[in-house]
């Protein structure tokens, strides 16, 4: 619940901001991606779309062109055709500082370049698509933790593989195994009621879980310098930091 609300959050926060006119220089790549969009040119589109692309987890990222051009129509339904094709570059789109440049209230986000990086929107494709990946992927794990709401994150370390899963309700679990071992197979450490925490309005965040007198942390870079990690595992002992290993995120 707390994650919602904190989405909820940044939606009336955007909502609130006054975003600055969209200068000549911008509209001219916005009008460009418009037309695109409203006449189908695939490929065009997908010029203008920086690469991957995320989609709502555990759909997968869209790595390349060539990738997004065969799941464009996943991606872009009458709805959300209509609702670009019919924005006003001056009116719809508005520039949002440091975040970019945004359709409306957040539907999609574009660079100062003129590249796509976010498309918030979802289909009934890809909800079903996503309803359809959830089911398979819990065919696949241990029977222990085969429940769950959503997945969240796979982090790999040096030592470790963590799963992170959502199980509704602001409860968040926490299952880890030797880097070695399959998530099939038991997991050497399972821990429920784990919460989650956003750091600063640029997506970054992390979960806590706790056992005993142990505390570990996942923490997980959206906005981050070349040099960060894409997330990290912290463990703590009576507040004392015992490990701190850089991870991976598992791609999907």
């Amino acid at each position: 619940m707390k994650k919602l609300l904190y989405i909820l959050f940044i939606g009336i926060a955007i909502q609130s901001m006054s975003g600055q006119d969209l200068k000549p220089e911008y509209q001219k790549f916005v009008k460009k991606f418009i037309d695109n969009v409203k006449n189908d040119r695939k490929e065009a589109v997908a010029e203008a779309i920086k690469f991957p692309l995320k989609r709502d987890n555990p759909i997968p990222s869209i790595k390349n062109k060539t990738e997004f051009v065969k799941r464009y129509d996943e991606i872009f339904d009458a709805k959300l055709k209509a609702e670009i094709s019919k924005s006003n570059a001056a009116k719809d789109w508005s520039e949002m500082g440091w975040r970019g440049i945004m359709l409306n209230q957040g539907t999609l986000w574009m660079d100062t370049d003129g590249k796509v990086f976010s498309i918030s929107y979802q289909t009934k494709a890809e909800k079903d698509l996503k309803t359809k990946l959830i089911v398979a992927e819990k065919s696949k794990l241990h029977p222990s933790i085969a429940k769950f709401e959503a997945p969240e994150v796979i982090l790999e370390t040096s030592k470790f593989r963590v799963r992170i899963d959502d199980l509704g309700n602001d409860n968040f679990r926490y299952a880890s195994w030797s880097i070695k071992q399959s998530m099939s197979e038991k997991p050497d450490l399972i821990i429920t009621n784990g919460k989650w925490f956003h750091d600063g309005t640029g997506g970054n965040h992390h979960y806590d879980f706790k056992k005993g007198n142990f505390l570990y942390q996942c923490y997980i870079t959206v906005l981050g310098t070349k040099d960060s990690a894409p997330a990290t595992l912290t463990i703590y002992q009576n507040g004392k930091e015992i490990l701190n290993q850089e991870a991976k995120i598992v791609p999907r």
